[in-house]
Formats: C-alpha cells, structure tokens, sequence
C-alpha cells in the first residue's frame, strides 16, 4: 500500500484554508474515487486527471485508487485540485519523488492533454501560503497574480509535465518574477467636461477629499451621470494594502482579477433591477455581491428611486460598518465593503419639466410616493444631498472650462494626507472618540448646529456626519479647526427641501 499527501487550498470567502490532499493506491479492482466532500466539478476531476496522466506519458495505475480531500467538512468546489491529485497518485505510484512535495502547495486545472489552465481565487491561496512558508506552483496564466504577495516563491508551469520535470530535477522552473505594480491611473474624462454645476463638482471635491456619500438630485440631463462617473479621477491613489483588498475580491468573484486593474479603484454601477443578493452578496456559495467589488472604490447608483426600496435598505449595514456578514444554513463569510456610496435621482416622477420652481406638473401625492422609495434610514447615511439643476443654455454655450481633475485631485490628496497624519484615517471613517478629538466647535458653533437640529430634527447620526463633512471642508482650506463658515456650508448640504419630510422622520434604523 503506497499513500502520498499533497498540499492545495480551497475558496472559503477571502480566506483560503489548507486542503491535505491524500492519495491511496490499494489492492482491489481499478478504481479512482473522491471523497472528502467533493462537488461535482472536483467528482468529475478523476476522468481529468486519469487522461492528463497518461497523456502525459505516465502510467495510471490499474489499482484502487482512493483520494481524500481534508479536512472532510469543508466544501471543495472548481478544478483547482486536478493538478495536487494528479501529483499524488504520481507520487503514490512511486512515479515523482515524495519527499520533496511537504515544501509546495499546488493549484491548478488540468486539460486532457495535461495543460495547466487558471483558476479563480489564487490570491488568497498565495496569502495563505506565505503564510505556511510554502512555495506554491499555479497555471501560468495565475503567475503574476499569485507574485502580488510579496517574499513568496512562485512556480509557473503551463504543462503537467513541466513540473513533473522539476520534481525531478530534470528540467527546474525559475520562480516567476513580479512585474506588475501599482497602476498610475489615467482617464479618458475629465472634471474639466463638466460645464456650470459649480455647486455640485464642489460637493464632489468634499466628498472625494473626506470619502463621503453623495447623493444629486435633478432633472434628466443636467449631468449627474457625468459628474459621478469623473469622481475616480480626483480620488487619491490607492495604497498597497488597499489595492491587495480589492483584488483579493476581485480574485474570488465570478468575474475574476486582472493584473492590468491593479491598483485602480473599483467603480461599480448596477442596473436598477439588480435584487438585493445581487448588491450585498450570497447565494449557494455566498459569492460577493456589488459593494464588495467596490471595496476602497466607488458604487454609483443612477435612477435611485427605481431601485426596490428594500433593495436600498440592505445597504444601511454595510453603509455603517463597512464589512457585510452573510448567513447562510450551510455558508458564513464576511466581506469588507468600504465603498463610497454615489447616487442620483430626478426629483419627480415626471422628471423634465421639473426645475425645483413652478414648472413640476406632478402632484403631491406623485412625488411624495416617488420620495417615499428612499426611507429615512436610508437617507440619514447619506452624507451630502445637493441639487443639480438645469443649465441655462448661455452657460452650456459660453461657459468656461473649469479646472482640471489634476487640479481637484492634489488639493483632495493634500486634505487625506492632512486626515492620516492627524487620526490615520479618512474623516468618513471616524468614530465617535475620534469625532470628539477632532471636530470640537466654539460655542456659537454649537448653538448654531443645535438650532439646524431642532429645525431639521435630525438625528445623532446625521450630528456626526455633518461634523465629519465639515471636518472636510477644513481639511481642504488647511484649517487646523473648524470654522464657522465650514460647519455652515456642511448644514447646507443636508437641507434639501424634497427631503425635509423624510429626514423629520429618522428616528431609529
């Protein structure tokens, strides 16, 4: 009886737990079986393998073949197990040395003919293999993905037989070199299209420079769309270990990673009809869902009131939290989702004839109903709520360029580097301790705000919002405290009259 023990790793969520793969050849009639809590993609990996094998021109052995994949209660899914099976009933059947193979882990698909194709989730596996002091052998095509994580050895192979060549010592593969970095992003649009709307590329700008929600209301055509999808442009840089989050998401999700989007923010924009499993994540397999692909990135919400009002309110958590907790019978994971939450909405039902004057033929009732989609909860995590009104054809005709978005982006990247030197960390992501640290206000200052609560009646939440906002405000004016002008310009952005009913609502969420 031969028995060989082969290290791989499977998908739980970001995390990539250590698979054990052991391989049995015993006596008996020739079989090969899986256990170990397959599914049907790894059950049906025996008839992949047995033909790469013996493509490969090795001998597949006409015995009993039992494999375990452990621990047993773990569910292993893909076809990322092919290649540690086929080593191990290599190694078992005295074909590869065993000795060697307790140093790599293996991952990887195998074709009949023995070539090596991608899988998805190979960052967390090479984390995790750091991790374990292991080398680690993927696909190829998986090689600059998995040479992310720095100070690990990665081998590439495209063929079964290349590392079958290396193992022993035949032919050695050289670890692969990294050769990505972190993308300097350049943009085909520019804050410099954007015509008049001086109010709304204002809030922008705060809301780049503080990581804030921003949430435009106006008629179709006055460039919500437009400003929303520049936004990118004058964020700041991404850090290492923010754009290894990213990707690591990226990396698990049905849509995969690239090496080429590495280091560039996320922008996710999901159609209105999208369900709510959609925007949060879940599912059989409890994938990632919209707001964790847009980790340290931006999701976009256009036409904010055709999306299902329940649908909205799932965002409320992870607009708070910044993580999502999904719970299924049989499936757990938690994902981050700190994104920066973009929407724009018209302000009626009608939409074009509306202009915030007399113009608006909908009745009360109509825009009350279309309000009534976003609740009060809803509403109350959302930071700044500004008006985007029609342009004047003058304006659309004659007006100037404004600045550039190089220009909006070093006063927003001077104001973070001002934010994580003094509480390391952006304004948004202050809690209350730091809330009281850093944005105290004079006296009149606080009269002022406790007098735009009482009219406002809003809410402690919408308190620290506002005084994180103007904390911003200061931030971009290189104020060290908060002034009277800054406190005043974060009130006017939470006045909007279309929500006034809404937000005298908010209570408790």
């Amino acid at each position: 009886m031969s028995l060989a023990i082969i290290y791989s790793r499977t998908n739980d969520g970001i995390n990539a737990p250590l698979v054990s793969v052991e391989v049995d050849i015993g006596n008996g009639l020739p079989s090969l079986s899986i256990v170990g809590l397959p599914e049907a993609a790894v059950k049906e990996s025996k008839d992949r393998v047995r033909a790469a094998i013996i493509n490969s021109r090795f001998d597949f052995p006409a015995k009993r073949i039992t494999v375990n994949l452990a621990p047993a209660d773990i569910p292993k899914d893909g076809g990322r197990f092919d290649l540690p099976i086929a080593l191990g009933i290599l190694a078992a059947s005295k074909q590869i040395p065993l000795e060697t193979l307790s140093d790599y882990e293996f991952i990887g698909e195998l074709s009949l003919g023995g070539q090596l194709r991608a899988v998805k989730g190979v960052l967390p596996t090479a984390f995790a293999a750091k991790s374990s002091k292991r080398s680690l052998f993927v696909p190829s095509d998986n090689a600059d993905e998995a040479t992310l994580i720095s100070d690990l050895e990665v081998y590439p192979a495209a063929h079964l037989g290349q590392i079958t060549s290396h193992l022993l010592s035949v032919e050695k593969i050289l670890p692969h070199e990294c050769k990505a970095s972190l993308q300097v992003a350049s943009y085909k649009v520019d804050m410099q299209d954007v015509k008049g709307q001086l109010l709304a590329k204002r809030a922008l700008e705060i809301a780049a420079a503080g990581g804030h929600n921003l949430l435009m209301v106006g008629p179709p055509g006055t460039g919500k769309t437009m400003m929303a999808s520049r936004l990118a442009t004058i964020l700041p840089p991404m850090t290492e270990p923010e754009a290894l989050e990213t990707a690591t998401i990226a990396s698990i999700s049905d849509q995969g990673f690239s090496v080429k989007q590495w280091g560039l923010r996320p922008m996710r924009g999901p159609h209105h009809t999208s369900s709510g499993v959609a925007l949060v994540g879940g599912g059989a397999k409890v994938k990632p869902g919209e707001i964790s692909l847009a980790h340290n990135g931006i999701l976009f919400l256009d036409e904010l009131t055709e999306f299902d009002r329940k649908v909205l309110d799932v965002l409320r958590e992870p607009l708070e939290n910044g993580e999502i907790s999904i719970s299924r019978a049989a499936r757990q994971a938690t994902y981050p989702a700190k994104f920066q939450f973009i929407a724009a909405m018209n302000p009626c039902p009608q939409g074009y004839d509306c202009d915030f004057q007399d113009r608006c033929v909908c009745s009360f009732k109509q825009k009350k109903r279309h309000t009534s989609r976003l609740s009060a909860p809803f509403l109350d995590r959302i930071d700044l709520h500004i008006e985007v009104p029609r342009l004047p054809r003058e304006d659309l005709q004659g007006a100037a360029k404004g600045e550039t978005s190089a220009q909006i982006r070093k006063r927003v990247i001077a104001a973070r580097q001002q934010q994580y030197n003094r509480q390391g960390c952006s304004n948004n992501n202050l809690d209350n301790a730091g809330i009281d640290l850093h944005c105290q206000l004079t006296e009149s200052d606080n009269a002022l705000l406790s007098q735009a609560m009482d009219k406002f009646r809003l809410s402690a939440r919408a308190y620290h919002r506002l005084l994180k906002v103007a904390r911003s405000i200061a931030d971009l004016t290189e104020s060290e405290s908060i002034q009277t002008q800054h406190l005043s310009e974060a009130l006017g952005y939470r006045s909007l009259a279309l929500f006034e009913t809404s937000q005298n609502e908010v209570s408790v969420s």
